[in-house]
């Protein structure tokens, strides 16, 4: 993360968010996770498919409300410079508690930026937690 907020998405994300927004350019939701101290990196048609689940709740549904506040007050679309570099919004910085370094964490259709020792101690946490649940389901 350099002096102006700037950092560059690593390649294999890039060419991901070009995959998923299929020729739709590579556009990019980032938001604030609401479950950890990270940032959440959402291709933007993942991002926009997501509201469709929203719908069936009734525009002036009280959990439609609070679910869509949730996940769009804090979201910044955007678009990488031809470097692959984006600015990270001040508010999402904080959030993320993020200095210099920063780690990259795929996880699937999105993908998270985390401070190195958070990203270190969330990663453990979810091998623990897959390693508890394929044995107890017996998946080995």
């Amino acid at each position: 993360l350099d002096a102006k907020g700037r950092v560059s998405i690593p390649a294999s994300f890039r060419a991901a968010l070009r995959r998923a927004n299929e020729g739709d350019g590579g556009g990019l939701v980032l938001r604030p996770s609401h479950q950890y101290d990270c940032i959440e990196g959402w291709p933007e048609t993942t991002f926009t498919a997501l509201a469709q689940r929203l719908r069936p709740l009734g525009l002036f549904n009280a959990a439609q409300d609070n679910f869509a506040l949730a996940i769009y007050a804090d979201a910044y679309t955007m678009e990488a410079d031809k470097e692959g570099r984006i600015v990270l919004p001040e508010g999402l910085v904080a959030h993320a508690k993020l200095s210099e370094t920063v780690v990259f964490l795929g996880a699937g259709q999105t993908f998270q930026i985390w401070e190195p020792a958070g990203a270190e101690r969330r990663l453990a946490e979810a091998r623990e937690a897959a390693k508890a649940l394929s044995l107890a389901e017996g998946i080995a």
